[in-house]
């Protein structure tokens, strides 16, 4: 990702750089309130603003994407490659799911897109499966009545 924010043209500046690196290695989608609160400890001048500025900059430049998965604050994906998200309902994990072998396949209803809003542009697809994630699957007794049904272990 650094070489991507080096090459979008924005100024790298210390706090930049930091928010940038921490972004790229955290596959959490993280918000800016999580970033901030990582980031504090080792650059204690820096606002919660200088994030979300930052984030909001790399999303501009196309180097991450804000998402707005669930109620609350938007989280942050630096993996641009094509993939789908799986989020869970109760604690808010989200995790990505990679996308069939050529990457997009739901492409395939850009014909049926363009019949419902003639002249749309599909830029991108994406599926989010809701559900519960298997810690929280785990507490829930309807779902962990369904997993003994089915012969998975708690």
């Amino acid at each position: 990702m650094l070489t991507r924010v080096r090459a979008s043209g924005l100024k790298l500046t210390p706090q930049r750089l930091a928010i940038a690196r921490e972004l790229a290695g955290d596959p959490t989608h993280p918000t800016a309130q999580e970033l901030f609160e990582r980031l504090r400890p080792a650059m204690p001048t820096m606002s919660f603003a200088t994030v979300y500025n930052t984030l909001d900059a790399l999303a501009a430049a196309g180097l991450c994407v804000s998402l707005s998965l669930a109620p609350g604050a938007a989280r942050f994906d630096a993996n641009m490659t094509p993939h789908n998200h799986a989020v869970c309902d109760r604690c808010g994990l989200v995790r990505d799911v990679p996308t069939g072998a050529d990457g997009e396949p739901a492409r395939d209803l850009a014909p049926s897109v363009n019949a419902a809003a003639p002249g749309f542009s599909v830029r991108a697809v994406e599926q989010i499966y809701r559900g519960l994630c298997e810690a929280c699957a785990a507490d829930e007794p309807t779902f962990a009545f369904a997993r003994a049904r089915a012969g998975k272990p708690r």
